[in-house]
């Protein structure tokens, strides 16, 4: 039989290229590969094996998102990082942040409600039994980072509202009332964009980019007790895990 000829790619597109490049420099931000400045265009080019008119592209975008300054006879430095979140690991913004200073909370609402019926469901609460709200500005110092909206079984969030939020995870409060540690969380994650209550919480533009983070989190005996809709800033949070492949789902054999 006479080998078919491999066809042949078609020509990639500079703005192609430029996203390429953006995204593997974006990541070497956020892992503190440089400590300050960015090599200069012409090293960047030869590292990525394209022109300098591409760096340009690919530098334009990550000033755009805010994570870069560039100047003539200044050149390029960082001009923010991220904080990451770890996927892989069940903490509250506290913990996780533990190291970039203190994270604070602004208790902006802290009562009871009767939940709408879809969060009754997933707390496994009675129709018509109350569940309490906390709703949280949480800071990084003076810099706002999420707003959070908690909903409460009844029987942990009422010792939980009466301890000190303004200063405490309210998984760690869950912990103390409980008496025992938290189990698992499910959690589902999307991108949204800033309304305009949010993006003035959390000093941002309107229609910037936030992640939404629910999260469904039970005890060690699998009693679902806390849900959350957390609002992070996208342009300082980045989320971050490691992964393992199920066994069981893996088939490398070919046929």
């Amino acid at each position: 039989m006479t080998p078919q000829p491999v066809p042949l790619s078609p020509p990639v597109r500079r703005a192609d290229r430029a996203r390429q490049v953006a995204d593997v420099l974006r990541q070497q931000i956020h892992g503190g590969a440089f400590d300050h400045a960015l090599p200069a265009e012409s090293e960047l080019a030869a590292e990525f094996t394209v022109s300098r008119n591409t760096i340009r592209d690919s530098l334009a975008l990550l000033r755009d998102e805010g994570l870069i300054d560039r100047a003539p006879k200044v050149g390029t430095h960082v001009a923010q990082r991220k904080y990451e979140h770890g996927l892989d690991a069940l903490r509250g913004l506290k913990e996780t942040l533990r190291g970039h200073g203190e994270v604070r909370n602004e208790v902006r609402v802290a009562t009871h409600v009767t939940p709408p019926p879809a969060v009754a469901r997933r707390l496994h609460l009675s129709p018509g039994e109350q569940a309490v709200y906390i709703e949280r500005l949480r800071y990084l110092g003076d810099l706002p980072l999420s707003l959070d909206l908690t909903y409460l079984v009844p029987d942990i969030g009422d010792p939980v509202i009466a301890r000190d939020l303004e200063s405490n995870d309210v998984f760690a409060l869950i912990e103390q009332i409980a008496g025992g540690p938290l189990g698992s969380a499910d959690l589902v994650l999307e991108a949204i964009t800033a309304d305009p209550h949010s993006a003035a919480a959390l000093q941002m533009p309107e229609g910037g980019a936030l992640l939404l983070l629910e999260r469904l989190t039970r005890l060690e005996d699998g009693r679902p007790v806390d849900l959350e809709y957390i609002r992070l800033r996208g342009d300082r949070i980045t989320m971050r895990g490691s992964l393992v492949r199920p066994s069981e789902t893996s088939d490398w054999r070919l046929i």
